[in-house]
């Protein structure tokens, strides 16, 4: 039995809207009622997606757009850069788009950042949705308004703030993810419990196997409650001047980890999910918590089929990636640490415990 759709609210003033969560949606009329009226809509994913779906969308939204185009993208990390943002450029002048034209981003994250990034430039500045298909991008990278391509020397570097009209999040888009992309997906989820709802955790804990085998129950509640904490800490702090930092536990690990590998060697979520062993890891050297809870929230991830070891990059450069954090300040690199069960802090950690914690899980 399918689960009944529901909505999360991202209250952001006039910038507020909603996310759409359930089952069916992306062939929905009703999924796009209420978008302003546009003369065009330009569908931007990429070449593993369309296939699949970027006909069905382009389908629906017929009935709303006097024109549709679909932009196809490389597929995966190494291609979220400039050339493929002035891609989605060239499509769109191309086609003599206008300022009426909405973006519809029907991909994973690297598509929702690109789209929203260029959404935001083009004519400076035109409306964009997120369709997100993927399960980190349907909890984490759609909501929120991040968006950013990445520059060989840090991922998601150059980038604005530029928050979507809608997130249409179709669980059975679900379907067709690779299980590896699955896993990386559970990172994200997984993420919000150490650092905001301790019992969402225990939840996870106990569900982890029905959302491995894509339950749409247990994904049904996952995306919702993973929406819902994202939400709560984008209202208080949209650009991320203070407590939305919080949900970049174990990122400043996980992005020298693909930084240094080079953009798609390892999933942003399997990075993540790294990150959040060395960061709980480096909450236990700083005196926050114990290792019982650093070693459970280990074998959650190592259960979720996440790597819990690092590549061994060398202490020395993953310090140095690591200080292009976005969240380092005057040349100190902080950290997002557990302080207590479902309650997390940023911090400054000193490089020789830090290093402590790489040699401890890398090889």
């Amino acid at each position: 039995m399918k689960p009944e759709p529901v909505r999360v609210r991202i209250d952001l003033g006039e910038r507020s809207y909603d996310i759409h969560i359930g089952c069916g949606l992306l062939d929905s009329p009703a999924s796009y009622a209420g978008l302003p009226a546009g003369t065009a809509a330009a569908v931007v994913t990429n070449r593993t997606v369309a296939p699949l779906l970027a006909e069905r969308l382009a389908a629906v939204l017929g009935a709303q757009f006097k024109r549709v185009q679909i932009i196809e993208l490389p597929d995966g990390e190494a291609y979220k850069d400039w050339t493929a943002l002035n891609g989605i450029f060239d499509a769109l002048l191309g086609a003599a788009c206008d300022r009426k034209t909405i973006l519809f981003a029907l991909g994973g994250g690297v598509i929702g950042d690109m789209t929203g990034f260029a959404a935001a430039c083009f004519m400076r500045g035109v409306p964009y949705v997120q369709v997100p298909t993927t399960l980190l991008a349907q909890v984490d990278s759609s909501v929120g308004g991040k968006t950013a391509i990445n520059h060989p020397l840090g991922k998601n570097m150059i980038g604005v703030f530029n928050q979507p009209l809608r997130v249409i999040a179709d669980l059975d888009t679900l379907d067709t993810l690779p299980q590896r992309e699955l896993s990386a997906g559970l990172a994200e989820i997984i993420k919000y419990g150490p650092i905001a709802d301790d019992a969402f955790l225990a939840w996870i804990e106990m569900n982890l196997d029905a959302l491995k085998r894509r339950d749409k129950g247990a994904l049904a509640h996952a995306v919702k409650r993973s929406c819902e904490i994202k939400a709560s800490v984008v209202a208080q702090d949209e650009r991320e001047a203070d407590v939305r930092a919080i949900l970049n536990f174990g990122h400043t690990f996980g992005h020298a980890i693909e930084t240094g590998l080079g953009y798609g060697t390892w999933l942003h979520g399997e990075a993540v999910g790294c990150g959040m062993v060395m960061a709980a890891d480096l909450s236990v050297r700083l005196g926050l918590i114990d290792t019982t809870y650093a070693m459970r929230l280990r074998a959650i991830i190592e259960r979720a089929g996440l790597p819990v070891v690092g590549p061994a990059l060398g202490v020395a450069r993953y310090l140095a990636l690591m200080r292009l954090d976005k969240k380092s300040e005057a040349g100190e690199t902080r950290f997002v640490v557990i302080q207590a069960p479902g309650h997390a802090v940023v911090r400054v950690a000193p490089d020789a415990v830090v290093a402590e914690v790489i040699e401890a899980h890398t090889r």
